[in-house]
């Protein structure tokens, strides 16, 4: 149990790094400017891993669209990626 009072999900062996994206501003930009660059930037990466997740799985882009649009959330589309056990991670 997590201190939330929820139980973890097993380790399924994946491993997907979230290492943090620095940016450096070009001269005269302010800094919320940099600061939404950067954000843009982490959420880039992260769908890209989401996608890669998926297609390591055997779920293609628009169907995890398709599964988002009909209301499923990040993570319960995670954790369905994560069950699917045909795939390697």
């Amino acid at each position: 149990m997590t201190e939330r009072g929820r139980t973890r999900a097993p380790d399924r062996g994946l491993r997907i790094s979230m290492a943090a994206t620095r940016y450096f501003p070009e001269p005269g930009m302010d800094r919320t400017d940099a600061q939404a660059c950067n954000q843009q930037e982490v959420l880039r990466r992260a769908v890209a891993k989401v996608v890669e997740l998926g297609r390591r799985r055997g779920v293609d882009t628009e169907q995890m669209i398709q599964m988002l649009e009909s209301g499923l959330t990040v993570t319960g589309l995670l954790e369905y990626l994560l069950s699917q056990n045909n795939y390697p991670a």
